[in-house]
């Protein structure tokens, strides 16, 4: 008696050309693509964590559960990366084709959008978020009017539910259309701070880092930050969005200038070592901005205080252009009454 052998499984489907493509791509260009679908860092980076997904579904239901996750801040920051109804972002496809049923709204029918809109602005602190997608502009509006009479805990839940509608139709989209391009290259950001006054790094200064993302209607959104480490570098701030034309670092330095120079631990004439020689020899490509002049006259006070012991610069902000691909690494050279910035390599 012969046996039969068992039938051979049948190989699994290749996912989708756009999910093969987000699979493979590096982690900077694959959080860039999904700050696309959904702005929030805590959602991106479970999603990144996930892969690779074997199918479509299989990414969506990731997205469901991050989104579920989403706590407080991070529901703040995904709800702030959607433009209000009627009033997508100049250069924003992706919200003006979702939007798309408010373009034969009439003046009467926008006019009463934008003051519904800003009434609900202002009772729940955040902007009117539907999956507008098929959507009619007076179904828009008739949402609109229902949900200005709820109560914050339930309106912020519907938010959710509607947040996690459109970032199923954004991931399909993402996952699902042929041909679909490579994310494009984005620019990046790194730093680290110098103690000219001691020539050694200052570490432990917190870094914020912002992004100037969109067209005509540009708007700042905040991405999050890092701490310098004991060389003074930080090696992780967050990605850029894609869109992104300038950035704004913002150094807060009252702490550390302080706890330093607080404790006497300025230490003038000192030789710097040998990062810090390197850096304060900027090359062909250096971009000098400077603030106040470390040279002025300090009117006699030394150390890093005036009146008693207040930091002369408790924090140091500087904004750049950038451009998509390329890498900007900015150091920050402070002491106790100056400070510069340029690009360095």
């Amino acid at each position: 008696m012969t046996s039969t052998p068992a039938p051979t499984p049948a190989p699994a489907p290749a996912p989708p050309p756009g999910l093969a493509r987000f699979n493979a791509a590096p982690d900077r260009a694959a959080l860039a693509g999904l700050r696309e679908v959904c702005a929030a860092a805590g959602w991106g980076s479970a999603l990144l964590a996930g892969r690779p997904y074997a199918t479509a579904d299989v990414l969506l239901a990731a997205s469901d559960a991050a989104t579920a996750a989403l706590d407080g801040a991070d529901l703040d920051e995904a709800l702030a990366g959607h433009p209000p109804i009627g009033r997508p972002a100049e250069g924003d496809a992706v919200s003006a084709r979702e939007q798309r049923g408010m373009a034969d709204a009439s003046e009467v029918l926008r006019a009463e959008m934008l003051a519904l809109n800003l009434a609900y602005q202002e009772k729940f602190g955040h902007v009117f978020l539907i999956c507008a997608t098929g959507a009619s502009a007076e179904g828009m509006r008739d949402a609109l009017r229902d949900r200005l009479g709820r109560t914050p805990e339930r309106e912020r839940e519907t938010a959710r539910a509607e947040l996690g509608k459109i970032n199923r139709i954004r991931l399909v989209r993402l996952a699902e259309a042929p041909g679909a391009p490579a994310p494009a290259p984005v620019a990046s950001v790194s730093t680290h701070v110098l103690d000219t006054s001691a020539g050694r790094p200052a570490a432990g200064v917190p870094v914020s880092l912002a992004a100037l993302t969109g067209g005509g209607d540009a708007r700042w959104v905040e991405l999050g930050g890092s701490t310098t480490d004991a060389d003074g570098r930080c090696r992780d701030l967050p990605a850029l969005p894609e869109s992104t034309t300038r950035v704004r670092l913002d150094f807060a330095t009252e702490e550390y200038l302080t706890t330093r120079h607080n404790a006497g631990n300025t230490t003038a004439g000192t030789t710097p070592d040998t990062d810090t020689t390197a850096v304060t020899t900027p090359d062909t490509a250096t971009v000098p901005a400077t603030g106040p002049d470390p040279a002025q006259d300090t009117g006699g006070h030394t150390g890093g205080h005036t009146g008693g012991g207040a930091p002369f610069f408790p924090e140091v902000t500087i904004t750049f252009r950038v451009g998509p691909g390329e890498h900007y690494h900015v150091p920050l050279l402070l002491n106790p009454f100056g400070y510069s910035v340029y690009r360095g390599s």
